[in-house]
């Protein structure tokens, strides 16, 4: 009885979930850091000049809407993990597949989405999507692999913070279904 109870115990090991939980939260984290690496849009003050031109009339310009934006943005990197900071290519190497995301909800959502690292191919890195309420966007210049997705709305009427993960293994098209709590891989 003596010698069980000075019987060293097992070391502690991570559950599936608390990796997947770990992986989640740094995926936020890098999202709240490009989010935050974003400028404002704060204009300069206007000097007055002398000048022979007519000033400006006060009506404004229309521009059209755009339903889906992608914009990627710098991110600092303090984890050393080289694609935390790496914008996704345009014309990545691999096998390629097409991605719908899915936006569910009624509120315009921001998507980041990230591609792991694979022994398949060199590729890894993240890109931003804007896709207005209950619309999608199909994305098809990405190739086969594992990707996490973040999605967030600005709206405060309407909250949605969600994360998803998926592989995909075809050339087939695969789908991310955004809802205000969750992405699903379907």
């Amino acid at each position: 009885m003596m010698l069980t109870a000075c019987e060293a115990e097992d070391p502690p090991t991570m559950n599936g979930v608390d990796v997947q939980n770990t992986a989640v939260a740094a995926a936020f984290t890098v999202v709240a850091k490009t989010q935050a690496a974003i400028p404002t849009g704060t204009p300069l003050p206007p000097t007055e000049t002398p000048t022979q031109t007519p000033l400006p009339s006060s009506t404004p310009l229309q521009f059209p809407t755009l339903q889906v934006t992608s914009t990627p943005a710098p991110v600092s990197n303090s984890g050393g993990d080289p694609c935390a900071t790496r914008v996704l290519s345009w014309s990545p190497k691999g096998r390629p597949t097409t991605i719908r995301i899915d936006n569910t909800t009624k509120a315009t959502v921001t998507v980041s989405l990230y591609l792991n690292k694979t022994a398949d191919h060199e590729e890894c890195g993240y890109r931003s999507y804007t896709i207005d309420g209950r619309n999608n966007v199909v994305i098809t210049d990405l190739v086969q692999g594992c990707y996490n997705l973040l999605a967030w709305s600005n709206d405060p009427k309407i909250s949605v913070k969600a994360s998803g993960y998926g592989c995909i293994n075809n050339s087939d098209k695969a789908t991310f279904e955004i809802t205000a709590g969750s992405i699903k891989f379907l």
